[in-house]
């Protein structure tokens, strides 16, 4: 086997002593991650398997199939769903026609084999009916192009004869029960073929073994990616009819100053932004604008994307302009989109979704794709880079070769066929993925929120990353100590995923460095909506005398106030731009209201933050709430109690210690002293302390602003006068 593109990465090795589920998983493993095979949660893999029945112990076929909603590249063996297979080939029987199409899903449970919970997909029938122990149905972008060429028929004609790759051509078919009658039919009536093409959908390749349908499928692929691929490269700078916008150079610049607008615009949640070569090469072509309007043809593409993306023209220029231009794009897209929900809707249908783009296109900056989440974002970009090969691909593919005649015109542009709008509709609409949509879990209270978290301490700061991100949010964890940053979201990474969570660099007395760390903020997820400060500095007087130095004390408010103003101040620009509601949290002190000796210029800068959070909180309304929460001593990983600050204090206040205990229960025996002096007599904890201002950024206290919430266990001397 001769493969130009793709390698064969089969292990015997690896794959010696598999069972045949094992190797059905392993094979959809190596097919998954490579993602010019097919894209992330597209395509399914199947093997008819002969296993013992559970209740007769005889031998029976069991069909192993990628189970709804998997993804190849990560699929375990409890992803695939398993079926009689006789049952399943019995359903054939019972239909009557594309009008019980659906309900057909509906019995596909009855047909389990040892009551699998995984639910099987509405692609089952279409390898259960292939006469084939083995089958791949994958979305690599040169097939689609092939399957989405208006002369797609006669392109396999000349990919037989250039390389001896035989394919059969079925025309756009919704997949489901019909789909796979057409599928076995195909099969009979075109013996010896190497596989399927979909017309504006994908690719079906077998195999009579698990290593053979590996093999074929690539093959195959690679095959077609050699065909298509030389024509793609003979059209040159002439892709696409040319360029004609170039590509701006402060793009990168121009992106993160658009990024927060349009989060805010789609409001879909969590943004991303490319400006690779492929994207830049398609916006900044003289079709662009065009391919963007007929939108994708693989359904695996604009269940993501929508039926199309929201293609915003400039004239690469005046970017104010550009920005001025959004919102008018934006109303224009709700327009359309509610024109195609009205003209293409069913008596049945779900109501309409939002009416905004997941995918925004601005020739000479780049792609911009929105999501629930950083990944869903991201791969939804994905999606549409995949598109945009297919259009490449099929563009390519233009020339003498006649179309197909019962194609409209008007869906086709340069040779690339998009699926009618009434399709698109009925993929996007379809009530079984409405079914799908309804299975999956509730968002959680912090869903599609980014929260920016200063300070990084092993105490307060672990407990609020901790908690943010349980609950659903995006969190840049930001601090002085850099180091100390990225050990922080290295850590929860582990536990919420790579995309969750990122560190940045912050000196909050320094505007500039603000700014950057908010342009890090930007870049990853797209803005901001919650911001939450716990970075504070308290320098102990000299205890000779009692008094600080002028030195100490400017250092103490420019980090504990001025810091504070700037961050509040640079967060407000961003959280503004989006239009959306924010919440910005401080950490004030019980030492804001309690005077004494030893800490004055603590004190006095906590008093300012109070007084800050008030004056904050009438400027930033409506939108932002501006709050903060006032611990009392919070001893237990606190970054200002250093081991030899603990020792200090306990030697002031005649507290028994030995300088053999651990750094930890020496600040515990101090803990308990500062509680002694509250009325519940507990510590005040990190964790405790999180609470507090996890509430404040989150809605639980939507209607509180302008307040600072004591945590300090019933300190009197801290009451509100």
């Amino acid at each position: 086997m001769n493969l130009k593109f793709l390698q064969d990465l089969w292990d015997e090795n690896e794959a010696q002593g598999m069972d045949e589920p094992e190797l059905l998983r392993y094979r959809s493993n190596l097919l998954g991650r490579d993602l010019r095979l097919t894209n992330f949660g597209g395509g399914n893999t199947s093997a008819k398997v002969r296993m013992p029945d559970p209740v007769t112990g005889e031998e029976v076929d069991v069909l192993w199939v990628k189970g709804s909603g998997g993804d190849l590249g990560t699929i375990k063996r409890e992803g695939f769903a398993t079926l009689y297979l006789e049952r399943l080939l019995a359903l054939k029987k019972r239909y009557k026609g594309v009008f019980e199409e659906d309900a057909m899903a509906d019995r596909y449970p009855l047909c389990s084999f040892e009551n699998n919970p995984r639910a099987a997909s509405i692609d089952t029938p279409l390898h259960g009916f292939l006469p084939f122990q083995h089958v791949d149905h994958l979305h690599p972008d040169w097939a689609i192009a092939l399957a989405a060429s208006a002369n797609g028929p006669e392109q396999l004609k000349r990919l037989e004869a250039e390389t001896g790759i035989k394919l059969a051509w079925l025309p756009w078919k919704r997949p489901g029960f019909e789909l796979g009658l057409w599928l076995e039919r195909a099969v009979a009536e075109n013996p010896g073929v190497d596989g399927i093409i979909l017309g504006s959908h994908g690719l079906f390749t077998w195999g009579d073994t698990s290593r053979d349908s590996y093999l074929n499928t690539l093959r195959v692929i690679d095959g077609v990616g050699q065909y298509v691929l030389q024509r793609v490269e003979a059209k040159g700078a002439g892709l696409f009819g040319g360029s004609v916008k170039k590509s701006h150079t402060d793009r990168d610049k121009i992106a993160l100053q658009l990024l927060p607008i349009l989060r805010g615009m789609v409001g879909v949640g969590i943004g991303h932004y490319d400006a690779g070569e492929t994207v830049l090469r398609f916006v900044n072509s003289a079709q662009a604008k065009n391919l963007a309007w007929q939108g994708t043809s693989c359904p695996d593409h604009f269940v993501r994307t929508k039926v199309r993306p929201m293609f915003v023209d400039w004239d690469g220029a005046d970017v104010s302009a550009l920005v001025a231009s959004l919102k008018p794009a934006l109303d224009a897209y709700k327009v359309d989109y509610a024109a195609y929900y009205e003209a293409n809707k069913h008596a049945d249908s779900p109501a309409m979704r939002a009416p905004t783009p997941t995918v925004v296109l601005i020739p000479g900056v780049g792609l911009f794709s929105f999501g629930k989440t950083k990944t869903e974002a991201r791969i939804t970009g994905e999606f549409y880079i995949n598109a945009i090969h297919v259009m490449e691909g099929a563009t390519a593919l233009a020339g003498e070769l006649p179309v197909q005649s019962d194609i409209d015109p008007s869906r086709i542009v340069d040779n690339y066929v998009s699926l009618p709008p009434q399709e698109a509709f009925n993929i996007e609409y379809w009530l079984l993925e409405e079914a799908k949509l309804k299975r999956m879990p509730p968002e959680k209270e912090m869903s599609r929120k980014v929260a920016l978290l200063i300070g990084a301490s092993p105490g307060i700061g672990h407990n609020v990353a901790e908690r943010l991100l349980a609950q659903g949010a995006h969190v840049v964890v930001a601090d002085i100590n850099s180091e100390l940053a990225g050990e922080t979201a290295k850590t929860f990474r582990k536990r919420y995923g790579s995309e969750s969570i990122i560190a940045e660099t912050i000196d909050i007395t320094h505007r500039a460095s603000v700014q950057k760390a908010l342009e890090g903020v930007i870049r990853q997820y797209g803005g901001v909506d919650v911001v939450i400060n716990i970075a504070a500095i308290f320098i102990a007087s000299d205890p000779a005398t009692g008094k600080n130095t002028d030195e100490q004390w400017r250092k103490t408010f420019d980090i504990n106030v001025v810091g504070n103003a700037i961050l509040a101040d640079e967060a407000q620009k961003v959280i503004a731009k989006q239009g959306t509601p924010g919440s910005i949290v401080l950490t004030s002190s019980a030492n804001a209201v309690v005077p004494k000796k030893g800490s004055v210029p603590y004190d006095a800068s906590k008093a300012a933050v109070n007084h800050l959070v008030r004056e904050l909180a009438i400027e930033f309304s409506p939108k932002t709430r501006v709050n903060a929460v006032a611990p009392a001593t919070v001893v237990e990983g606190s970054q200002m109690f250093p081991r030899d600050r603990v020792i200090s204090s306990l030697a002031k206040y005649e507290i028994p210690f030995d300088e053999s205990e651990t750094t930890e229960d020496l600040r515990s025996k101090l803990a308990m002293f500062y509680a002694q002096r509250t009325l519940l007599k507990v510590p005040v904890s990190p964790a405790k302390v999180a609470d507090a201002l996890y509430l404040l950024a989150s809605d639980r206290l939507a209607l509180t602003t302008g307040h600072v919430i004591p945590v300090d266990g019933g300190l009197w001397e801290a009451f509100l006068r």
